[in-house]
Formats: structure tokens, sequence, C-alpha cells
């Protein structure tokens, strides 16, 4: 079977639609999902936000970083436009770096219940010194919960491509 059908597309209300309404604020409202017809295998998915904005909660200064978030999904999946609109709503939200993706991390595997995912932020330097937080999740008591502690104890050591 080839292409979806309008029942399994029937739950996503933002792509597609020609007027695209942008969140003022952080809007985990805005993600939406639809199935993984491929959950017989593991894959990954990979997702970069290069224009990714916040705001600084001190300051009120923009912050700039390019998000990776990478996944296995399990059952269901993050629609993409949904993701956008998602991230596009930190613009005006203040927060810490370290914060941003972990709230990142913890609204998506509230949504997807993934079989492990990862998200990281590559923000760009203020002040002479960049930051670049990761977190991820893996599965508890699935072989994902054990590559999950293994990357995030192998993360930034020299030579690792992440």
């Amino acid at each position: 079977m080839t292409g979806r059908t309008k029942e399994e597309t029937a739950g996503l209300s933002l792509l597609g639609n020609k007027k695209t309404e942008y969140p003022d604020d952080y809007a985990p409202q805005m993600l939406e999902t639809f199935i993984n017809k491929h959950q017989d295998r593991d894959y990954f998915v990979r997702f970069n936000c290069p224009e990714f904005t916040s705001l600084c909660p001190i300051t009120g200064q923009p912050d700039f970083a390019t998000i990776y978030i990478q996944y296995v999904p399990d059952i269901k999946m993050v629609e993409s436009k949904s993701l956008k609109l998602y991230l596009f709503s930190f613009r005006n939200h203040g927060d810490f770096h370290e914060d941003c993706v972990n709230i990142i991390l913890n609204d998506l595997i509230k949504l997807t219940d993934p079989r492990y995912m990862e998200v990281w932020g590559e923000f760009t330097p203020r002040g002479g010194i960049s930051i670049h937080p990761y977190c991820n999740y893996g599965r508890p008591g699935t072989r994902w919960e054990q590559v999950a502690i293994d990357r995030l104890s192998s993360w930034g050591k020299p030579g690792q491509q992440y």
C-alpha cells in the first residue's frame, strides 16, 4: 500500500492549510501526529531546525540555535509542519538553553511515546561563549534505554559527531 488514506490523515489540521497562524508564545498544543506505517522496524527520523529562536529569561534578548531532533518512532510520528510551528512558538518564550531542549524532549516524548529520542541545541555564541545542550531518552525496559545511556555517556567526547 502506498500513500495515506483520508482516515489516516484526518487528525492533521495544519498540513495544507493555506493560512498558517503562528503562535505568540510557547504552544505545545500545536503538535500533531500520524501513525507510523513501519512499526515492524527500527529507523531514525531526524529534523534540523536552523532558525530556532528563544529569549533569554533574564535580559529578554534573542538566542539563536540550530535544534536537532532525532528519534526512533514506535506507533506515533510527529508531523513536520506542526513541529515547525511548535518550535516557532519558542520565539517569544523566555528560558535558558538547557531548559528549551529539555522542554522540547519532554513534549515530544509525551506526544509520540518513541522508542528513542534525542534533542541537541547548537546555540550561537553570546558574550563569547556558545552552549550546546544535549538530552535524550530511551524507553525504559528496552534496549533503547541502554542506547540512551551509552550515547549520553559518550556525547561530547573528542571525535564524536552528533
